[in-house]
């Protein structure tokens, strides 16, 4: 099944003169690492905004074409259902940890959909095993390595339950170390199932992609 279908995609942001990109036509099937690539400025980032709806909700100006998520395109699904749905995490974890522990971090996305607090505390506890900080539920994630503060991020993602993760550029940031704990935290995502879409201007996820897209 495919989990994403972009056809004939042009975004314009509102203020500028210059489309981020123009008639981009992709298939992403469900279950798959699908790796985004190209150089900065080419519109990498537009394009995982488009497929997670905030564009032109959040990020304005005219966006042209048509994507489908699971066969429902996307302007008629709302926001809070979306978010459900597609998952994004940024380069700079940073810009998304803001919680004093991390497990206020994972328990954010949850409780600002009003779900039980029993099932958020379960999420929470399998979020927690999957990106392997059990013992560190209670530290800052200001306090912790890059690379721990990127997993935080994918599990303050991930306890959303979405179906697709989109992930701009999030090994740019990250030592050697850093690098190998996310990408060995996506591909086993890929093995339950989840659908993965990675952008970065660098080819170094290649070997974990099953299939490649150069704008």
């Amino acid at each position: 099944m495919k989990a994403i279908e972009i056809t004939g995609l042009s975004f314009t942001y509102k203020g500028s003169e210059k489309k981020a990109f123009t008639g981009i036509d992709l298939d992403v099937e469900e279950g798959s690492i699908t790796a985004v690539v190209g150089k900065s400025g080419c519109g990498k980032s537009t394009l995982l905004r488009c497929i997670a709806g905030l564009c032109p909700r959040v990020y304005q100006g005219e966006m042209v074409g048509t994507i489908s998520i699971f066969g429902e395109k996307i302007s008629s699904i709302s926001h809070v259902s979306l978010s459900t749905i597609v998952g994004i995490v940024f380069q700079n974890p940073a810009t998304q940890l803001f919680s004093p522990t991390i497990e206020d971090e994972l328990a954010f996305g949850p409780e600002n959909l009003c779900i039980p607090r029993e099932e958020i505390g379960n999420r929470m506890n399998d979020v927690l095993r999957i990106i392997g900080l059990e013992k560190h539920r209670n530290l800052n994630p200001a306090n912790l390595s890059g690379g721990q503060q990127q997993l935080v991020a994918i599990g303050s993602v991930l306890t959303m339950r979405p179906r697709i993760l989109l992930c701009d550029e999030i090994l740019s940031w990250l030592d050697l170390e850093g690098r190998k704990a996310v990408r060995d935290l996506l591909i086993e995502l890929k093995k339950h199932g989840t659908t993965i879409l990675l952008a970065d201007h660098r080819d170094e996820k290649i070997d974990i992609a099953d299939k490649i897209v150069r704008l």
